[in-house]
C-alpha cells in the first residue's frame, strides 16, 4: 500500500461537489472509496468517516422536513446543515494533509 495524502485530501473534498452540480457529495468519495481502499494506506479509515458523515446528513435532512411546520425549526437545521457539510470537509482535507485522521461531529456510525 502505498501512502497518499493527497488523494486523500481530494477525497475530503470532493464532498463539495455539490456545490457545483447539486449532487454526488455521496457517489463521489463513495466511488473513490470503493476504487482506492485496497491500494491507498488510510483510505478504507477516510472513506468510512466520509461515508458515515455524508449519510447521517441525509438523514437529519430528512428528519428536518417535517420540522418545517414545528415554528420552522427545519429550516433552522437545514442552514446548520448546510454550514457542516461546507466547514467540515475543508478541515478534515487539512487534517488529512498534515497525515491526521479525520473527525465528522454528528456523524453516525453506519458503515464500521
Amino acid at each position: 500500500m502505498r501512502q497518499d495524502n493527497q488523494l486523500l485530501v481530494i477525497t475530503h473534498l470532493s464532498q463539495l461537489i455539490t456545490l457545483v452540480t447539486g449532487f454526488g457529495s455521496l457517489i463521489l468519495p463513495l466511488v473513490l472509496w470503493l476504487t482506492q481502499k485496497e491500494k491507498v494506506s488510510q483510505m478504507d479509515t477516510h472513506g468510512k468517516n466520509i461515508i458515515n458523515f455524508q449519510l447521517s446528513l441525509i438523514l437529519y435532512c430528512i428528519i428536518c422536513i417535517p420540522l418545517i411546520l414545528l415554528f420552522g425549526l427545519g429550516l433552522l437545521g437545514f442552514a446548520v446543515l448546510g454550514v457542516v457539510s461546507i466547514i467540515f470537509p475543508i478541515v478534515n482535507a487539512i487534517r488529512a494533509s498534515r497525515g491526521e485522521t479525520p473527525t465528522y461531529p454528528l456523524s453516525l456510525n453506519f458503515i464500521s
